[in-house]
């Protein structure tokens, strides 16, 4: 498909500082990776029910959600994964721009497509939660019984067990969940978030 090349960025007249400033706080995206089961999408949600009591502005964009609209042309191959990540990287830029804080849960397996998401925001903006988990914890919880299906074969391409998960060299923050309570993970991210000066 040709790109079109009659395109011209449109700077708003409200700019993202100013947006800022209305909401009391700055905006950014909490990019939660982990293996499905890890509790990503517990987390995000925890932690935008915790902004929200704050009266931060914030919003969850989660993977299931994103693949039941914008998304749902995309396959599990790893184009197609990059794509999904790609997207969402650029939607979380615009809500990043619009001043909210915004979590993401997405498996997002591979470094490389992380590190391109990073590149669209300026520093501090992009803060990866790496929500680290055992294998055999996540399998054992398999709240959504994928892993069962993917070690019957039913599902090709499925992270950690026929698809590589690349974890991230340095994130900002890591979450333990097989060892921290959801609360204790929850407490350790709106501290970052206070010691960096966002909220």
């Amino acid at each position: 498909m040709r790109k079109s090349t009659n395109l011209t960025w449109h700077n708003s007249t409200i700019t993202k500082h100013d947006r800022q400033s209305l909401n009391g706080h700055k905006s950014c995206v909490l990019w939660f990776t982990g293996l499905s089961g890890s509790g990503k999408s517990t987390l995000a949600n925890a932690v935008d029910h915790a902004l929200h009591h704050k009266h931060c502005k914030s919003y969850v964009l989660d993977g299931d959600n994103i693949r039941h609209g914008l998304n749902k042309d995309l396959s599990f191959k790893k184009e197609d994964r990059q794509e999904n990540i790609r997207r969402i990287g650029e939607v979380a830029k615009l809500f990043v721009d619009s001043g909210l804080i915004v979590t993401t849960a997405f498996i997002s397996p591979f470094r490389e497509d992380r590190e391109t998401v990073r590149r669209m925001f300026p520093d501090h903006e992009f803060i990866e939660v790496f929500v680290d988990c055992p294998i055999d914890v996540c399998e054992g919880r398999d709240p959504k019984g994928l892993y069962k299906k993917a070690r019957n074969g039913e599902i090709p391409n499925f992270t950690g067990i026929s698809s590589p998960y690349e974890a991230p060299a340095r994130p900002e923050i890591t979450i333990r969940t097989d060892e921290l309570s959801i609360s204790q993970s929850v407490d350790k991210i709106i501290s970052y978030l206070q010691t960096k000066k966002i909220l």
